[in-house]
């Protein structure tokens, strides 16, 4: 076997004939298989993944392949994007390696009047979140604390008064609205939020959870005060 191919169920025959490639030699994998594929391609390392070209589009179709372009392992493997009509045919770039001589060498070039980035007293840092806003104070929570949007339950990765980034089983989208309910001890604590961002994951090892939507949620009606307290009940 020396190659994977991936799309919708009816054009997998067309994908292999397009992709020049023999039946014997391809294993087919259908697009609700993501999971299946990227097992068999980390154990049996084929020279070329083929991937439909709308497959390829979607959410699961862009983490599969962000998946395999960060695993050294499969670093000589060539990730190749077809339609199984058509001319359209495209090699996934790989990020160029950076020589070590060239990162020593833009150290050395940085002019001394440049500020010290170092010097935390003649610049105070700030924790940053997750995707480094500096509004509110962003703190890890302990594992096994969860959320609820729209009644369906999410874990919290972190949290702050204005907002959380959460891993949730079932589908959300940015700028969707949702209902966050938070559990304590004393009752539920219920309030508006919309999702600010989301990207879909695959697993990247055994034992991960399975493929999940980490997301970032802002708090639209929260009470502040409820919510620091919340913070720091269950920060790491």
């Amino acid at each position: 076997m020396s190659a994977v191919v991936i799309g919708a169920s009816d054009l997998l025959s067309a994908l292999v004939s397009r992709a020049g490639l023999d039946e014997e030699e391809a294993l087919t994998f259908s697009d609700v298989e993501p999971l299946q594929a990227l097992q068999a391609v980390t154990e049996r390392q084929p020279r070329v993944v083929v991937l439909e070209r709308l497959f390829a589009a979607t959410s699961r179709g862009a983490a599969l392949i962000n998946r395999l372009k960060s695993d050294p392992a499969l670093s000589e493997m060539e990730i190749r994007v077809l339609s199984h009509s058509g001319d359209y045919s495209r090699v996934i770039a790989r990020p160029a390696p950076i020589p070590v001589s060239a990162i020593a060498g833009s150290a050395a070039a940085v002019s001394p009047a440049a500020p010290d980035i170092t010097d935390t007293q003649a610049q105070p840092q700030q924790p940053l979140d997750w995707h480094g806003t500096r509004r509110s104070p962003r703190y890890r929570v302990r594992p096994g604390i969860e959320l609820q949007l729209d009644g369906n339950p999410v874990s919290l990765v972190d949290v702050s008064i204005i907002g959380a980034q959460v891993l949730s089983p079932g589908m959300v989208r940015p700028d969707q609205r949702v209902r966050v309910t938070v559990t304590r001890d004393d009752g539920a604590v219920r309030f508006r939020g919309t999702i600010a961002w989301a990207r879909f994951e695959l697993p990247r090892r055994a034992g991960d959870a399975g493929p999940h939507y980490r997301a970032g949620v802002e708090f639209l009606d929260a009470d502040p005060d409820v919510l620091e307290t919340f913070c720091q009940e269950n920060k790491t």
